[in-house]
C-alpha cells in the first residue's frame, strides 16, 4: 500500500479529519499512557498538522507549532506513530522538520521529548538542550534542531 502525507492547517482541516487526529492523540495521550492531563491546549488553532496515511489508515502524526505559540521557538509536537517498527516515526519527523523550515523559515526547532524517546529524536538530528523534567507527570527533555 501507499504512504501518503497530508499537510493542513487547522483551518484546512475538515471535521472528520481533526477528529481522527485528536482521537489518536487521545488514545496514545491519555488511554495508552494513563496520562490524565488536558491535550487541547489552544496550539493546535495556529499548528500545521500532518499525518501519514497507509491504505486510508492513519500511522503517524505531529504538529508544527510557529515560534511563540508552544515553545519560544518553532516546535514540532504530538508525535505520534501508530504503527510501530516500520520507520513511520522518523519519516513523519522529517516531513515536520522540513514543514517548520517550509512554512515558518525555522533555523531552530525546538521540541519536549519524553525522555525514553530522546535517541529516535537524535536520530532525526535533534540534541539535548535541558535537564529531565516532569511535564504532565512523565519525564521530559528539550531537545533543538540546528
Amino acid at each position: 500500500m501507499k504512504l501518503q502525507l497530508h499537510k493542513k492547517s487547522f483551518e484546512e482541516l475538515t471535521a472528520d479529519e481533526l477528529y481522527e487526529l485528536l482521537r489518536i492523540r487521545s488514545d496514545v495521550f491519555v488511554v495508552e499512557q494513563n496520562c490524565v492531563y488536558q491535550d487541547l491546549d489552544n496550539d493546535d488553532q495556529n499548528a500545521i498538522h500532518l499525518w501519514l496515511t497507509e491504505g486510508g489508515k492513519t500511522v503517524a502524526l505531529c504538529r508544527v507549532c510557529p515560534a511563540g505559540t508552544h515553545m519560544e521557538r518553532v516546535s514540532i509536537g504530538r508525535v505520534i506513530t501508530t504503527v510501530r517498527g516500520k520507520g513511520y516515526g522518523k519519516q513523519i519527523m522529517l516531513a515536520g522538520i522540513e514543514t517548520a523550515k517550509e512554512c515558518f523559515n525555522a533555523s531552530e526547532i525546538e521540541i519536549e521529548a519524553q525522555e525514553y524517546a530522546k535517541g529516535f529524536y537524535e536520530m532525526v538530528g535533534f540534541r539535548q538542550s535541558s535537564d529531565p523534567f516532569i511535564l504532565d507527570g512523565i519525564p521530559h527533555i528539550r531537545m533543538i534542531y540546528r
